[in-house]
């Protein structure tokens, strides 16, 4: 038989990654002067060209809730088993598993203030959405901010070429926050995300958004005015004004409204010249929600011309590296970048095209196979290296694929190493980050195993080593560096490096990536081919003996947590509803955890395994009703198995519980007490967490092993 005709473009994997690329480059150029008026941008910075957070003295790559928001409601997809038949209270329930409260993703600005917020706060008591955005609880004020529109870029990523469906997802999940004209831009964006993929020319890209928003709404009037001014004006700062007189800020009530910021997008596109760094240009030179709106042409601009359109201009891919982070309550995702983001939209996209979706390297962590891609990696230049070089994507020197990442280095001798790496978790200065938490987990453990290959090209001279590494925090937050077994090096030379991580004590590792060093000298480049890990971890989640970065390495979904001591190192205390701290990632399968625990005044406590987020787990608890349960959280708690259990305030109680592709197995006191197997779409994978209803707990070290 024939092979079946794939209905996704061709290029669809690159032309995604162009598209994250050009979402997170506008909003890092954006975001160092979010709010600014026109006039504060031309009296302080002029036309802006190119990244200006050194000059405003700010770190380029940042938490933003354009950037989670985008990346972390679209989840919703995989959560509900890519139906296409997606609902916007599915999209609500994934809020609420996803945010934690006060903290993360969204402006937690107030209730009738941040129209996010607001909505939370409907999700949280039970409105579902549609009814969680609407006018009708919220008012056409609050209901028609900017915030469906930052988000919704993804939702036309997994639609190409499906303007009708892009627009569709993108009313379903901007309307679980906005309404009105805030859902009609959004479907714009999305709609020319969508048909990006398949169509070149800006202004059929516009024709075809409009046809599925109303013809009298104000976006479609703005879009129709600012279109015709530009045939006008020809001059971008002339149409500028003409938006500011008619659909500027004070027209619009609210922080941030759609109906400014909407204009600034399509005065950026109308006027760019098919240029992506014109187009960036505008949008922030424009002024107002200056990230947001970069943001959105970048997404735009980044679909429809590739990554060739990113390129043509200055480099602005360099400073970024792809490094992104998505801070939310799966903490083992939060240290991301752009190649993975891509992967997982792909998945998305072929999944509701109903085809398989591509796993570069059998599924490598890092697999640098898409152009000019790095994951964060970056050439360490730490005085202990003392090593002159850099870090490339490189075409061939791959068993595996079509592109390796290049380690170049000069005047290797003794002494000295060359050491690419990449960050695993916060690094020193992360921690610190201003503006929107930035909320973690590491995302790689003891005992569990890195694995990389190696190759050097014919340009090698010399002889080398080379060994992975990890490094973790010890100490006054300084850092300790492991290493594993040396494989040697030679010119056209092929090396496979294994390495069980060993423990770390319970710190956080930070880092890990590539040593090369020489007992004589060596010059050239390794390519590295692919790193990445895998296995559950073997380790002591407890309080280490020195440093404070295992605190940070906890995600906090609780109404407070704090640390104790060495026998008790972990306190919960939850005034409503259910509170967690979260560990781990959700890659974790087959393993046991266990931990001692004392809870008081709580209605239920325990331990919990396979989570993903919040609404998302199993747990082995103890309930106020002298009762010991095996439950799944899923959107709702459903018992899978239960016993009597007497317990007394402040007793402390060892609890143990194993999970095996979806058969629980729980201990109390070391004896088997429960077990159960569940059959409805089970979790097989996910994080470890601590979890308090009502009231307290203490929990002494956490244990993880594989089984």
């Amino acid at each position: 038989m024939p092979a079946a005709v794939s209905t996704l473009p061709a290029d669809y994997v690159e032309r995604v990654y162009a598209g994250v690329l050009g979402k997170i480059i506008g909003v890092y150029l954006g975001r160092p002067f979010e709010g600014w008026t026109y006039d504060h941008i031309m009296k302080d910075l002029g036309e802006v060209n190119y990244y200006v957070h050194e000059k405003l003295n700010k770190p380029l790559v940042v938490t933003d809730d354009d950037i989670s928001g985008t990346f972390t409601f679209l989840r919703a997809l995989e959560d509900f088993a890519y139906s296409k038949n997606l609902t916007a209270a599915q999209i609500g329930q994934t809020w609420l598993n996803y945010i934690i409260e006060d903290r993360t993703i969204l402006w937690w600005g107030g209730m009738g203030t941040s129209t996010e917020h607001t909505a939370f706060q409907r999700l949280k008591r039970g409105v579902p959405a549609p009814k969680s955005g609407s006018m009708e609880l919220n008012g056409q004020v609050v209901a028609e901010q900017i915030g469906s529109q930052i988000f919704i870029d993804g939702w036309g990523m997994v639609s190409p070429g499906d303007p009708e469906r892009a627009a569709d997802l993108a009313k379903k999940a901007g309307s679980v926050s906005h309404d009105g004209e805030a859902i009609y831009g959004a479907q714009v964006v999305a709609a020319m995300v969508a048909e990006a993929f398949v169509e070149k020319d800006l202004g059929k890209l516009f024709d075809t958004a409009v046809r599925f928003i109303p013809k009298k709404c104000v976006i479609r009037r703005l879009i129709d005015d600012i279109r015709g001014w530009q045939a006008q004006d020809g001059n971008w700062r002339k149409t500028r004004e003409r938006i500011q007189k008619k659909y500027g800020y004070d027209s619009y009530g609210g922080g941030c409204h759609m109906i400014p910021n909407h204009a600034v997008i399509v005065l950026g596109l109308v006027y760019c010249d098919d240029d992506f760094q014109k187009s960036l240009m505008i949008a922030n030179t424009a002024g107002w929600d200056t990230d947001c709106n970069s943001g959105n042409v970048g997404a735009i601009m980044g679909v429809k011309n590739g990554l060739a359109g990113i390129d043509a201009g200055p480099d602005w891919r360099g400073p970024v590296a792809d490094r992104l982070f998505l801070p939310t309550a799966d903490g083992g995702r939060c240290v991301s970048d752009a190649v993975r983001e891509t992967y997982e939209i792909v998945r998305a996209g072929c999944a509701l095209a109903g085809e398989a979706a591509p796993r570069p390297k059998q599924g490598a962590r890092y697999h640098f196979e898409l152009p000019g891609s790095v994951q964060g990696f970056r050439f360490d230049d730490a005085p202990e290296c003392k090593c002159a070089g850099t870090v490339w994507n490189a075409e061939g020197h791959s068993a595996a694929g079509s592109r390796s990442l290049a380690i170049g280095f000069a005047q290797l001798a003794p002494g000295r190493m060359a050491r690419a790496k990449v960050e695993t978790f916060l690094s020193p200065e992360g921690a610190k980050m201003p503006g929107y938490s930035l909320v973690a987990c590491p995302n790689l453990y003891a005992g569990q195993t890195l694995r990389a290959s190696l190759e050097t090209g014919a340009e090698f001279s010399g002889e080398a080593k080379a060994r992975l590494f990890v490094r973790h925090y010890a100490d006054k937050d300084a850092v300790v560096t492991l290493r594993g077994p040396a494989v040697k090096l030679a010119a056209g030379a092929h090396a496979d490096l294994s390495w069980k991580v060993p423990s770390t004590g319970g710190q956080p590792i930070c880092e890990t990536g590539v040593e090369i060093f020489s007992g004589s000298r060596a010059d050239g480049c390794a390519y590295l081919d692919y790193l990445t890990w895998d296995g559950a971890p073997q380790t002591v989640l407890g309080r280490p003996e020195a440093g404070g970065f295992w605190q940070k390495a906890w995600v906090n979904a609780a109404d407070r947590l704090w640390f104790g001591d060495a026998k008790w190192p972990y306190h919960l205390a939850q005034d409503e509803g259910v509170g967690m701290a979260i560990h781990g990632t959700r890659e974790w399968s087959d393993y046991s955890a266990q931990a001692v625990v004392r809870p008081h005044l709580a209605e239920t406590a325990g331990l919990a395994v396979c989570v993903q987020g919040l609404k998302r787990y199993y747990a082995l608890v103890v309930t106020r009703g002298n009762k010991l349960q095996l439950v799944k959280e899923q959107y709702g708690r459903r018992v899978l198995g239960q016993k009597n259990f007497k317990w007394t305030f402040d007793q402390e109680i060892d609890l143990r519980l194993e999970t095996r592709g979806g058969t629980l197995t729980a201990y109390v006191n070391g004896r088997k007490a429960l077990s159960a197997k569940d059959t409805r779409a089970p979790f097989v994978t996910g994080a470890v967490g601590l979890l308090c209803e009502v009231g307290r707990l203490d929990a002494g070290a956490v244990t993880v092993k594989p089984l």
